[in-house]
């Protein structure tokens, strides 16, 4: 698996992709409102990306920018193969893997968050700020581009917008890169990496396993039924104030249930939610109450960035 995202211009998003996806990717770009592809990395970091574009009939056109808006550069072949080897190698960072292609530099603008102005702010208003940004960036499942969109937003108030879009994606990126510092001391397996452990064994175990899933417990019930496979027989999600909850520290509530509506069913539901959880090195909390939620504490949330 490469340690990238890849966005797509159809809204498709492809976490940790292996060599061979990456190819079908790439060889299926070209059709309409399928033209581009961007690729970043795991965590994700200010100016470092690659993208392709390519309409059928055309030469493909690659991307890729290395820290700094004045490190932008193009190249063009009418060989996907050339362009899947000099994503691969990109994604590897492999050394000369740039060379199967001629590159020319980009002029492009710094970008609105490099020639952002200081922030007009008093310093409750700072510190309301970058508190609310940071308590979203901690629960780890934020993309840069959300966080931005969140800090722009914060201190509306009716007309005043006090924070621009180059202003709060140049905040994010400021505790983004503190947060990415932060985690490179982290050593092994983290409660949240043994949480989605869990997760993806009660998907294959026929129960809809979802994190931070939608804004509240409302929106999870109205909407869990239609997110996993159809022959689910029941799910466990948390949204995200449950994921902000644990992030501050207080333990996770999972909410669960079975689809068919029975106590008895949903009973079942929780005992295997807390066997896989047990089983992936997590402490859960349920005293078989189908009407009771299960709760995961201790738990220390260190969920690495992924962007």
């Amino acid at each position: 698996m490469f340690e990238i995202v890849v966005c797509t211009e159809n809204g498709e998003r492809h976490v940790r992709v292996a060599a061979g996806e990456l190819a079908g990717l790439v060889g299926r770009v070209g059709g309409a409102g399928d033209r581009f592809l961007v690729v970043q990395r795991i965590p994700d970091l200010p100016d470092d990306f690659a993208q392709v574009w390519h309409e059928a009939g055309g030469d493909y056109t690659v991307e890729y920018r290395d820290g700094a808006a004045d490190r932008h550069f193009r190249a063009a072949t009418d060989r996907s193969q050339a362009v899947v080897a000099a994503l691969a190698g990109w994604a590897r960072r492999e050394v000369g893997w740039d060379r199967g292609l001629s590159w020319s530099p980009l002029e492009v603008g710094a970008g609105a968050a490099r020639d952002a102005p200081p922030l007009d702010l008093d310093e409750e208003e700072r510190r309301e700020l970058a508190e609310h940004v940071r308590r979203v960036l901690v629960g780890g499942y934020a993309t840069r581009a959300e966080l931005a969109q969140l800090a722009e937003e914060c201190l509306v108030d009716g007309e005043r917008r006090p924070v621009s879009r180059g202003q709060a994606q140049a905040l994010v990126d400021r505790l983004w890169l503190d947060r990415v510092a932060e985690q490179a001391s982290w050593r092994g397996e983290t409660d949240p990496e043994r949480l989605a452990r869990a997760f993806a064994a009660l998907d294959e175990a026929g129960i809809t396993a979802r994190e931070n899933f939608t804004c509240c417990r409302s929106c999870g019930q109205s909407e869990i039924g239609s997110a996993g496979e159809p022959g689910a027989w029941g799910y466990v999600y948390f949204h995200t104030q449950c994921t902000e909850s644990a992030a501050a520290g207080y333990g996770l509530t999972l909410l669960y249930g079975a689809f068919d509506g029975r106590s008895e069913t949903t009973a079942a539901v929780g005992d295997e939610v807390v066997a896989s959880l047990e089983a992936a090195g997590l402490r859960a909390t349920w005293d078989r109450d189908p009407d009771r939620v299960i709760t995961v504490d201790p738990l220390d949330w260190r969920r690495r960035l992924v962007g």
